[in-house]
């Protein structure tokens, strides 16, 4: 029966992480497919630069609220089903995985999804909220400070085991926040060359706007 409910959990979640919220909104406003805009990315930092706040506010909103959703859901049929406290909370924190999986690899759009930082907040909210609270002031405090929203959500996401650990979280919390983390580095991998190029857009930047590389220095001749 546990089996089952972390199979249920773990597809569901999936399934429900997989909606590609900003692929939607931005179609649905006139706004043409927003993988040919930008980055190609379909997360709210992508759809921002659509020059439509409110749309990437509504993508936001939704990729965290999927992620959270379906760990709050999954926790909720556990518990009617009497299972106990603990397992609850690891078969909710499967369902929150598996949403953040579903939206970085989605079925509908062959494996090619969001980068997981508005699912990684979500998730983290939902079943871990205080790492939430300090991840999500770490990302503010970067990005108000660099304007770089990969390295807010590279620091965000590496802060969250850290302080799992720190404060003495439960095993499987600070594996669940630490997997999650290795994922958000993997899929920011294209980000992390540009920011060390120099070459990464700020904040409310078009891709097409960011800065040339610097050229190189000549060697002087021996």
């Amino acid at each position: 029966m546990l089996a089952l409910f972390f199979l249920l959990a773990a597809v569901g979640g999936y399934l429900l992480g997989s909606i590609p919220f900003g692929l939607v909104l931005t179609r649905a406003a006139g706004l043409g497919d927003i993988r040919s805009i930008g980055s190609g990315n379909i997360g709210a930092t992508n759809v921002l630069r659509t020059g439509r706040k409110d749309i990437a506010l509504a993508t936001l909103l939704l990729d965290a609220g999927k992620a959270g959703a379906a760990l709050l859901l999954a926790r909720m049929f556990a518990e009617l089903g009497g299972v106990d406290e603990e397992t609850t909370r690891q078969i909710g924190l499967t369902a929150g995985a598996a949403a953040f999986i579903g939206h970085c690899f989605p079925v509908w759009l062959k494996f090619k999804g969001g980068k997981g930082v508005a699912t990684f907040f979500g998730v983290l909210f939902a079943g871990v909220w205080p790492l939430g609270v300090i991840s999500g002031v770490t990302w503010l405090a970067v990005a108000t400070i660099f304007r770089y929203s990969s390295l807010a959500a590279l620091c965000a996401a590496a802060i969250a085991p850290l302080a799992a650990l720190i404060a003495g979280f439960s095993w499987s919390e600070i594996l669940f926040s630490a997997a999650l983390a290795v994922l958000i580095f993997w899929r920011h991998s294209t980000n992390i060359a540009r920011l060390r190029a120099g070459t990464e857009p700020r904040i409310g930047e078009k891709k097409d706007d960011a800065p040339p590389p610097a050229p190189a220095q000549a060697t002087p001749e021996a």
